[in-house]
């Protein structure tokens, strides 16, 4: 919580104030005292007030001054909120190269392990589709809410041939339905397909899509294939500018634990809105309250209030 006014907080002073002139009327005998030698007696005769009683209204006022600060001090609070019906499409580069083991066990091994932590995190309210692609993309699963469905298609993720981002992207923005979002990975650059990336990007910043990306492995990645090594580094400039022409984040995983912590907070964050709002009409409305019962009460139980 922040105030927009905090100077408005020396108003607490008011408080121990309250409480020490309270105390201090408490201890002053009265104008109209007089000797009773039998205290016992006249206790049974005049009985006093029990002390919560003439504790409990000095109290709730305390508390109305300070709400009351508190309000003028226009306080602010942060709420978090899940919008409804929204939907993310997990995208998910099945080249040849996801069978480098730069990321153990395999890149796309542990890809699948962490898109099932994005899985778990994301809201229930929120359907998950699923598109793999290599040289065309292909579509596993549209956005569902069946969770165990996921899971059974992304055991189905095996390694191909190129990488058709643009096509790839573009094959997804429709899938996307109102309030969503595409989580893009890829371990390398565009090598095939008709359109560009940034043109496959272009298509989902028209729909207001964003699209979140994480380049996965390491610059000194390679692949063994017919008895030499490819390097296969990936290409993050890509897929920053990728994230960036779609207002969306961008991701470098290096390793299994790596990614599987950036899918867990993706899934952990999405569809999840912040907002601040000032709440003084809280703190004013809770000051009116607590004055109405101090008084209410001070006069009830006959307490030094009234």
């Amino acid at each position: 919580m922040s105030f927009a006014s905090p100077l408005w907080l020396l108003g607490l002073l008011a408080v121990p104030a309250l409480l020490f002139f309270f105390a201090s009327i408490s201890r002053r005998p009265t104008r109209d005292a007089v000797a009773f030698t039998n205290v016992d007696l006249l206790a049974e005769v005049v009985p006093g007030p029990a002390r919560w009683r003439r504790l409990v209204p000095v109290a709730l006022l305390a508390l109305a001054l300070a709400s009351a600060a508190a309000a003028m001090a226009r306080p602010k609070a942060t709420f978090t909120t899940v919008d409804r019906h929204s939907n993310v499409v997990l995208l998910v580069d099945v080249s040849g190269s996801m069978s480098a083991r730069d990321v153990e066990p395999t890149r796309l091994e542990a890809a699948a392990a962490a898109m099932r932590n994005f899985i778990d995190r994301v809201p229930g309210s929120v359907d998950v589709g699923l598109v793999q692609f290599s040289l065309e993309p292909e579509v596993l699963e549209r956005p569902t809410g069946d969770r165990d469905l996921l899971r059974e298609s992304l055991e189905y993720l095996f390694p191909e041939a190129g990488t058709a981002i643009g096509d790839a992207l573009a094959a997804t923005v429709p899938l996307v339905r109102g309030k969503g979002a595409i989580v893009l990975l890829s371990d390398g650059k565009q090598n095939h397909g008709r359109l560009s990336a940034l043109a496959g990007a272009a298509r989902a910043h028209a729909k207001g899509i964003r699209i979140d990306t994480i380049a996965l492995g390491t610059p000194n990645g390679v692949l063994y294939e017919a008895g030499h090594y490819d390097p296969v580094p990936p290409d993050p400039p890509l897929m920053r500018s990728i994230a960036h022409a779609t207002g969306g984040r961008m991701f470098t995983a290096r390793s299994a634990e790596v990614l599987s912590g950036i899918y867990a907070h993706l899934g952990g964050t999405f569809a999840r809105t912040t907002k601040t709002r000032e709440i003084s009409s809280w703190f004013a409305f809770g000051a009116a309250v607590l004055l109405v019962g101090a008084l209410g009460l001070g006069r009830l139980w006959g307490s030094a209030l009234v």
